[in-house]
């Protein structure tokens, strides 16, 4: 068995790689010839019992039940790796099914024909050594009288012979179709050839070439002057003899800017920056103003009109001042009202519990910041250094967070015009060694700045 496939083997690897005729090889139309041979005996048996007992008993190559015949077929490919083939077979062998009248139709041996159309489809194309296939189809069959139809599926190989010959092998389960048939096994091994001869290619010979004069090429750059329109300048047979020195796709005799590689539409100059922004025309929304590219050629904006430009300006939408980066300066009435409203927040002791003696201030707070839609609030919390920094930290932004709820809930301000911000014991405004420094040091600071 280790021969016989390293032979196989060996077949495969030449067959891909010998006698190619073309990569299109298709069959032409062939007769085969084979010998068959019919066995109902082991069918019967793998259908009673299972394939592994009847290889195990030799059901499989028991030939002396096995029905001998002759098979003549046609063959004929219709692509690379498909095939049609008919075949007509007889063999002579004993059927086992019975009639519908319960008779046998064997009773000894008979005469049994079978015709089937197969699609045959192949591994490699014909023009492989060693090529692999599978095989279905539909059949008929005549014996004693009673006609039947069968499906036969098979696989086998052919072996290349001559590049119109070969060597069949088959294998088939024929599977009954109608009521008077029986699945049955179908073994070929036949030759098969070619039915037409190729055609040969016949060979013209060629005119004997007229005596032509040598048409003249004074730059040489292989346009003969006739059609040169630049005989005396080798250039380039797409531009008729012209050369195009900065390679631009534009000849030299047409473009206006010959050594800079440009556009067409410009007579192969580059598109203008008329700015000098290095933003071309083509890009440029303010082609005449020099201008940066993240803006398309056009200087930053300033839409407030402040002589802030928007990168620069906090307040982009309302005019301000330089020294306070394009915002308006608050007035300084709104800023001694808030800072004195801020003077009057207080919280339960080591809380951040407002009292309500708090809430005419922030009251006050919330009365501004309604009468001036433009500002915004920073609530800054603050502590003395007494207790743990971490603790000092926790309360002082609990106590900006309370103050900051209040204006939310009870003055009615939206929450995107405050910040709640802690700073614990880190910005003292006075010693933290005296009781009053601490007092002083334990407040909540309201800052108002424009948006």
């Amino acid at each position: 068995m280790k021969k016989l496939f390293l032979a196989l083997t060996l077949l495969v690897f030449i067959g891909n790689r010998s006698l190619s005729q073309t990569d299109n090889y298709i069959k032409k139309p062939s007769l085969s010839f084979s010998f068959t041979l019919d066995d109902f005996n082991a069918a019967s048996y793998i259908n009673v019992h299972d394939l592994r007992d009847a290889v195990n008993n030799h059901q499989l190559t028991n030939f002396q039940t096995m029905g001998p015949g002759l098979s003549i077929g046609y063959l004929q490919g219709f692509s690379k790796h498909f095939d049609f083939e008919g075949a007509l077979s007889l063999n002579s062998t004993d059927y086992p099914y019975h009639a519908n009248d319960g008779s046998s139709l064997g009773n000894g041996n008979g005469l049994l024909m079978e015709a089937d159309a197969s699609v045959v489809g192949k591994m490699f194309s014909d023009q492989s050594i060693f090529t692999p296939f599978l095989k279905a189809g539909l059949g008929a069959s005549y014996y004693k009288g009673y006609w039947g139809a069968f499906i036969p599926v098979g696989v086998g190989f052919q072996i290349k012979l001559t590049p119109d010959a070969f060597a069949l092998l088959n294998w088939q389960y024929r599977i009954r179709a109608t009521e008077n048939t029986s699945d049955h096994f179908f073994y070929s091994v036949g030759i098969a050839g070619s039915i037409v001869e190729r055609k040969k290619t016949k060979e013209i010979p060629a005119p004997p070439l007229p005596i032509v004069e040598t048409p003249k090429d004074k730059d040489g750059d292989g346009v003969v002057d006739s059609l040169d329109d630049c005989p005396d300048i080798a250039g380039l047979k797409k531009f008729k003899g012209c050369p195009d020195a900065d390679e631009d796709g534009i000849p030299d005799k047409d473009d206006k800017c010959p050594t800079v590689p440009g556009l067409a539409r410009y007579n192969g100059c580059l598109i203008p920056d008329t700015d000098g922004d290095g933003v071309n025309n083509e890009e440029d929304k303010c082609p005449t103003i020099p201008g940066l590219a993240r803006y398309q050629g056009c200087p930053i904006p300033d839409t407030d009109a402040d002589g802030v430009n928007e990168e620069d300006d906090k307040c982009p939408s309302v005019p301000g001042v330089k020294e306070n980066q394009g915002c308006p300066l608050v007035k300084n009435e709104i800023i001694q009202k808030i800072a004195y409203s801020a003077k009057n927040i207080f919280f339960a002791s080591g809380s951040a519990k407002l009292l309500s003696k708090s809430y005419k201030a922030l009251n006050e707070v919330a009365k501004i910041l309604k009468e001036n839609e433009s500002l915004k609030l920073d609530v800054e919390g603050n502590t003395d250094n007494i207790g743990t920094r971490e603790k000092n930290q926790l309360l002082s932004e609990s106590r900006a967070k309370a103050v900051m709820t209040y204006l939310q809930t009870k003055g009615g301000i939206d929450e995107k015009r405050l910040e709640a911000l802690g700073y614990g014991d880190s910005k003292p405004i006075a010693t933290n060694k005296t009781a009053k420094g601490r007092a002083m040091n334990r407040r909540v600071d309201l800052k108002v700045k424009y948006f």
